[in-house]
């Protein structure tokens, strides 16, 4: 076997006939989207259950983002590097290895007792579970012939999209019937039906461990910590003020200095980890580019709807997953037709109209109330459904459908790293918007609820009459309870506000994502990431 680096298309045994693949290939290929399904379906599957989690292992609410973040950054770090360790290591033996590790890191989440602990679970947890996603788009490009290739691909849309969306409910329900810990369990056996199916049905290939002298070890490491401090940055920042911090400065500076090497050295080596000279390709810079606006209001959206259920209407684990239900099921149904339109339809257009339809879906959720609660949710969330459908393969026969053969895997990595990028980056920055957007209205509002006006002086008096018909006999205590308690319903509705605000930055970035679709050049008739 030839020295194949990162960037080539990984070697996996053809399928058997060039019209149809066989049932072998079905079965492994099938395989591998049960992995890439519970990987991604991991990200977000803690996000209902998150208060529970915190509680479970005493850390605060400010600390529970790290708890899905944690898990992203060691999505993001493996999968640029999954082309390549799969090559040294050969694709059935990684794969393997993975599929049982995954498991194993997930269980072992289920026993922490600190964040500190969580936190390196959950990232090893993401690490073993990162490769699957771009080893299961692989085998769709190597295993399936090209007429088959888009039902594959849809199949992998379905992951991207659906398991993120169903994440949350079925986080929700085993936490709230049988406690947070068994969500981790539930990895167990999926994985081993992997693992049966993926040995029976790879090929055993030759380790060639002599390319570990070959690899882009400096890109590795300048990527592994420039990522993480870059993350780190954009978890603590909101906490910690920002650059007020020394900590954050000195984070910031790790970052800027290893991204840069990074970047230099990826334009300048032989064999580059990450060939971003493809960047060069108008399609697949659009492409990208859409898939990381994508990935932002995809994982972010997941992100703050849990949030919003769990801190203003005091929703439990089970009732945010039932609310969020209705994101995912409907895209069982629509995603398998979607290949049916890509035929008859410009794929640019299929693309701008369901990132539009996503966009809208969150623009009518930037007029949250103290009722807004899960019944008004139910029809934008069933808009949404529809707009996710139509997004993932599309954008992606956008991004790789006029990239050459040799380039597709170098191509599907960078696409997966950076759509997960972006949803590491949302969740993060929309965190911290909403505690700017709430401090912001609270303080316009707190200007309006003062001592100074009759309204608020008769509203108080009220209010401390009321506590004092309800047993509290001194004056004064329930002055200063009338006057706590009109400072919560400000900061719940500041926080109410905050919400909305976070979903309306979500619906912006979609809507120049849709248009930026436009601007693609129209891919070939069936062309996509396999199709060259």
């Amino acid at each position: 076997m030839s020295t194949v680096t990162a960037n080539e298309p990984v070697a996996v045994p053809a399928a058997a006939s060039p019209e149809r693949a066989g049932t072998k290939e079905w079965i492994a290929v099938l395989a591998g989207m049960i992995g890439a399904f519970m990987a991604i379906l991991n990200i977000q599957i803690t996000n209902a259950s998150l208060l529970n989690i915190e509680g479970g292992i005493g850390t605060g609410v400010d600390n529970g983002a790290w708890i899905s973040t944690s898990y992203l950054i060691g999505e993001i770090v493996v999968i640029p590097l999954t082309a390549y360790f799969s090559q040294v290591f050969s694709f059935r033996n990684y794969i393997l290895a993975n599929a049982i590790l995954f498991p194993i890191f997930s269980i072992a989440c289920a026993f922490t007792h600190d964040l500190g602990s969580m936190i390196a679970m959950r990232g090893l947890q993401g690490f073993a579970g990162g490769i699957l996603i771009p080893m299961a788009f692989t085998m769709v490009l190597t295993k399936l012939p090209k007429p088959q290739q888009p039902v594959g691909l849809a199949i992998f849309a379905l992951s991207v999209t659906f398991a993120p969306a169903i994440g949350p409910t079925i986080g929700g329900y085993l936490t709230e019937n049988y406690g947070w810990q068994t969500i981790f369990f539930i990895n167990a056996g999926p994985s081993a039906i992997m693992v049966v199916a993926l040995a029976a049905t790879l090929e055993k290939q030759p380790m060639q461990l002599r390319l570990l002298k070959e690899g882009d070890w400096a890109g590795i490491i300048t990527m592994a910590i420039g990522l993480s401090a870059f993350q780190t940055v954009l978890e603590e920042g909101n906490k910690d003020d920002w650059f007020a911090s020394p900590f954050i400065m000195r984070l910031s500076v790790i970052a800027f200095v290893f991204l840069s090497a990074f970047i230099i050295i990826e334009l300048t080596v032989s064999k580059p980890l990450v060939k971003l000279s493809l960047f060069r390709q108008r399609n697949f810079s659009i492409g990208v580019l859409a898939n990381v606006l994508v990935g932002f209001a995809l994982f972010g959206s997941v992100y703050i709807l849990p949030q919003y259920l769990g801190q203003v209407q005091r929703y439990n684990a089970e009732q945010i997953g039932n609310v969020l239900a209705w994101t995912g099921l409907p895209q069982l149904i629509l995603i398998p037709a979607i290949p049916m339109l890509m035929k008859r339809f410009d794929v640019r257009y299929i693309a701008f109209l369901g990132i539009a339809i996503f966009s809208i879906s969150c623009f009518m959720n930037v007029t949250l109330s103290a009722d807004t609660a899960g019944d008004q949710f139910w029809i934008p969330n069933i808009v949404r459904a529809i707009g996710q459908a139509m997004v993932i393969t599309p954008i992606t026969a956008i991004t790789t459908g006029l990239i050459a053969p040799k380039d597709a895997a170098a191509a599907s990595g960078l696409t997966n790293m950076l759509r997960n990028l972006g949803g590491a980056v949302g969740t993060a920055t929309l965190s911290t918007v909403l505690t700017k957007r709430e401090q912001f209205h609270s303080n316009i509002i707190g200007q309006s609820v003062t001592l100074a006006r009759d309204e608020v002086r008769t509203r108080i008096e009220r209010m401390a009459g009321y506590f004092q018909s309800h047993g509290v006999s001194d004056p004064t205590l329930a002055t200063q309870k009338a006057v706590l308690a009109i400072a919560s319903v400000v900061k719940r509705q500041a926080l109410i506000m905050g919400f909305s605000d976070t979903f309306a930055v979500i619906g912006v970035l979609l809507a120049i994502a849709a248009v930026s679709v436009l601007f693609a050049q129209r891919p070939k008739a069936g062309a996509g990431a396999g199709a060259h």
